[in-house]
């Protein structure tokens, strides 16, 4: 089995500057929200949730729109889980785009002339 493809993957999702800083914020909201029972216990303690899933949401509202159409019971682990792999794959697209701009770039630079 070759392993190009996920070392593919995790190059463009992972490793390139503009995916690390991506992955970085969705991480700490998710740290954030993670830890925020411990220092607050308001009614409106649940929200802090919303953020991890907006900075996810073109991809995450496929998981939404899974749970609205069936699932009316699903579980957080769903969620996490949900917010984890859109992140992942929106990584993903974020490293590609980044990859096949910075090689436009380098094919257009002028090359300097050995006289």
């Amino acid at each position: 089995m070759s392993t190009r493809p996920i070392r593919t993957f995790t190059r463009r999702a992972v490793t390139n500057p503009v995916s690390a800083v991506y992955l970085s914020l969705v991480g700490a909201a998710i740290v954030l929200a993670a830890t925020e029972p411990l220092y607050a216990s308001g009614p409106d303690a649940s929200l802090i949730w919303v953020w991890p899933a907006l900075l996810t949401f073109p991809l995450f509202g496929f998981v939404v729109w899974l749970v609205d159409s069936g699932w009316a019971d699903a579980p957080a682990w769903f969620f996490i889980g949900g917010i984890v792999v859109s992140a992942l794959l929106q990584s993903f697209v974020l490293g590609t785009v980044y990859t096949s701009l910075r090689g436009r770039r380098r094919r257009h630079a002028p090359t300097a002339s050995v006289q």
